[in-house]
């Protein structure tokens, strides 16, 4: 009956000791912070790391992975060698070479040897920079040099090899006039003939004339012209040298009673010896014709070496009017002209002077 007089909608637990708010208080603070400290995999963290600390693990070697190269397809076949084509080759190396840097670089030592050496002769008081060295004759001679020349130092770089190749042609040229008068001499021996003594005394008066006319009249013409870029010099050589140029062809054809051997007189004299069985005619023969080769070889340069002169002629900028600037210019201002127009000038004031007081004179009878 005890459960007949219970109250049916009483806290079942009511009756409970550890309902108690105190006790449930406590019991559950004490259950949230077991739960909360608790963390199995905490346990396993702290071995790894000690054992990590004792014994560390090394990771495997990793092989080296190549580098990415580009997607490029190899030919099937080797490209062919490379050879320059006949163009590439006549226009030469747009670059200079290892030897054209080393000669020149040989060619600015000398010179900075030179300055070096004028600098201390300069010092010194014994040193002249424009006294004459050509030609170089001996100090006991009485007669000295006549002109300065020094090609490495008056003319530029890329002129001195023209300038150098004219002045052996000149050297070839009074050989050659040489050669010429010993083989119009034994011409002259060999026939005795007045046509072939006219030859042996105009080849002596050649010789004479020609070999310092052509130093004169040619070759200084081009030196100047290269040195100091001169236009009237460039037109005195180009007019002279190409009459040289036609002499030289005359020679070689070796007319007779023209003062030369040439191919006509050595073949005539070659004819002659072999007709008669004479081999001493023969033989000045031969050496005839070798003196109108001589000729001939000297027209073949004259005309390529002219050839060269004109095209450095025209990158040089030179004119007909800066010839006849260059000319007018020297006329003016040459000593000897300005004293011949002064004595002229006075001449005919004195001479007017004379007219005018002689017509008053007369006009006051």
């Amino acid at each position: 009956m005890s459960d007949y007089d219970s109250n049916p909608f009483a806290d079942p637990e009511a009756g409970n000791p550890f309902q108690d708010p105190s006790v449930t208080q406590v019991t559950g603070a004490a259950q949230q912070n077991f739960t909360e400290e608790f963390n199995p995999f905490a346990e396993q963290d702290r071995t790894t790391a000690a054992a990590g600390k004792t014994n560390p693990v090394v990771p495997p070697p990793q092989k080296p992975q190549p580098a990415p190269q580009p997607a490029v397809m190899r030919p099937t076949e080797e490209p062919p060698a490379y050879s320059p084509s006949a163009a590439q080759q006549a226009q030469g190396p747009a670059v200079p070479t290892n030897e054209d840097l080393i000669k020149r670089q040989e060619e600015l030592e000398r010179k900075a040897a030179e300055l070096q050496r004028k600098e201390r002769e300069m010092a010194a008081g014994t040193y002249n920079a424009r006294a004459n060295n050509w030609p170089p004759v001996p100090s006991w001679c009485p007669v000295g040099p006549c002109f300065y020349q020094d090609i490495a130092v008056d003319i530029p770089l890329e002129f001195q090899r023209t300038v150098k190749m004219m002045y052996y042609l000149w050297m070839f040229h009074a050989v050659t006039l040489f050669l010429n008068v010993l083989g119009s001499l034994a011409y002259f021996c060999s026939t005795g003939t007045s046509s072939a003594g006219i030859t042996f005394g105009l080849a002596i008066f050649y010789l004479i004339l020609f070999t310092p006319c052509s130093f004169l009249c040619w070759y200084r013409p081009l030196y100047k012209a290269f040195r100091s870029d001169s236009s009237f010099n460039f037109f005195v050589f180009f007019f002279i040298f190409f009459f040289q140029f036609v002499v030289h062809v005359i020679q070689a054809v070796g007319i007779g009673g023209w003062g030369t051997c040439g191919l006509i007189n050595g073949l005539m004299l070659v004819g002659s010896g072999s007709r008669d069985d004479d081999k001493g005619d023969l033989t000045i023969g031969v050496l005839m014709i070798t003196v109108g080769c001589l000729f001939a070889s000297c027209a073949i340069m004259d005309m390529l070496l002219l050839k060269k002169v004109h095209s450095l002629y025209r990158t040089t900028g030179a004119s007909f009017e800066k010839a006849q600037a260059e000319f007018t210019e020297g006329v003016v201002t040459n000593r000897g002209v300005q004293n011949a127009a002064g004595q002229f000038g006075a001449a005919a004031a004195k001479g007017a002077a004379r007219g005018a007081m002689s017509g008053a004179s007369g006009n006051q009878m």
